[in-house]
């Protein structure tokens, strides 16, 4: 265990190169953090890192691409051999499957007629690839005296919205491969947080709210900030705070 007042405070997050992942790593370099930038694109990941260095953070550029095991292991290995030690991982990284389009035109999900190879290619990063990262990372973050793991999920996953008549999410189309991903990773944020609950590490999802990013064409009505404010408050968490919920910048959403 680490002396408290001496540790510094390493956050990894993956998708950071940019939208509510760099937001959310600009946010915690502020806090006084140690800020890994992971990205699939090395130029993208370091420029990110640069970035938040410039505007006096510290922050560093992993190459990581969450369904390559080969960048997950060279990631830990990395950590392992510069600070010994992680203390907060996001899991942000995900697709939709339908590409840079508004969720009211993704109609390629309709469960009736989708293509099952998006199916799972959207479920190899959404949700296999937070459980190869994130037990990747077990080991470096129990060395941590306030360990996080915050899965950045969607208000789309909540199967009680869905199953709202009049609910939100009426005018979207049907989805067999976004909101199915992360309804399964509400159910793998819960399960971990059951296994790790005795050793202090707290788990829980965030639904950022409809932010303005890449992945919907930039129609959201929240800034990226916006959207970072719930990640960073579960990264941050006290000893005493939750742990196997689902919440947004409001409050707990229901599962």
């Amino acid at each position: 265990m680490n002396d408290h007042s001496t540790h510094q405070k390493v956050a990894l997050i993956t998708g950071a190169n940019k939208g509510i992942g760099r937001a959310t790593a600009d946010q915690l370099a502020t806090l006084g953090m140690t800020v890994l930038i992971g990205a699939r694109n090395p130029q993208r990941g370091e420029e990110a890192a640069t970035a938040i260095r410039a505007a006096g953070g510290d922050a560093h550029a992993l190459t990581l691409d969450v369904t390559d095991q080969a960048t997950i292991d060279q990631a830990a290995s990395w950590i392992e051999q510069r600070f010994r030690h992680l203390d907060v991982l996001i899991n942000n990284a995900g697709i939709t499957g339908s590409g840079q389009i508004s969720p009211q035109d993704a109609t390629d999900q309709l469960p009736s007629t989708v293509n099952l190879d998006m199916v799972r290619t959207v479920f190899e990063t959404n949700v296999f690839g937070v459980i190869a990262l994130t037990n990747a990372m077990i080991p470096l973050l129990r060395r941590s005296p306030a360990p996080r793991i915050v899965n950045v999920s969607s208000g789309a996953g909540s199967l009680t919205i869905a199953a709202d008549p009049n609910g939100p999410l009426t005018a979207l189309p049907s989805s067999a491969a976004y909101s199915p991903s992360k309804t399964a990773l509400n159910a793998l944020t819960v399960q971990y947080a059951n296994e790790l609950r005795k050793e202090g590490i707290l788990v829980n999802a965030a639904d950022p709210g409809y932010v303005a990013t890449d992945i919907n064409a930039h129609n959201g009505f929240l800034t990226p900030a916006q959207g970072a404010t719930t990640l960073v408050h579960l990264a941050t968490l006290a000893a005493d705070g939750p742990t196997a919920g689902f919440f947004n910048a409001q409050g707990p959403v229901p599962w």
